[in-house]
């Protein structure tokens, strides 16, 4: 069996309000294809107690969960590129 090893990385950025992450899965191989994008975003209430931590882990949260959603897209879309009729 090989055991294979895919890493994300998530880079956050914060601007004002606003927290960005970016969620970045990399399968080690060399072609485009062989990398995800999931991006998230959190917005501080006016009102809330600055604590950038919370951004910080609701944009990630957020954008692990968009990678997720994007990574289960490629799978299916490769599933119906890569099915064929079953020949017997």
């Amino acid at each position: 069996m090989e055991a294979k090893q895919w890493t994300v990385q998530i880079y956050i950025t914060e601007s004002g309000d606003d927290t960005q992450a970016r969620a970045v899965l990399s399968t080690g191989g060399t072609a485009e294809s062989d990398s995800v994008i999931g991006r998230g975003i959190a917005r501080r209430n006016p009102m809330d107690r600055p604590i950038p931590e919370i951004g910080d882990e609701l944009a990630a949260s957020r954008a692990l969960e968009d990678l997720a959603i994007r990574l289960h897209d490629v799978a299916a879309d490769d599933i119906v590129d890569l099915a064929g009729p079953v020949t017997r």
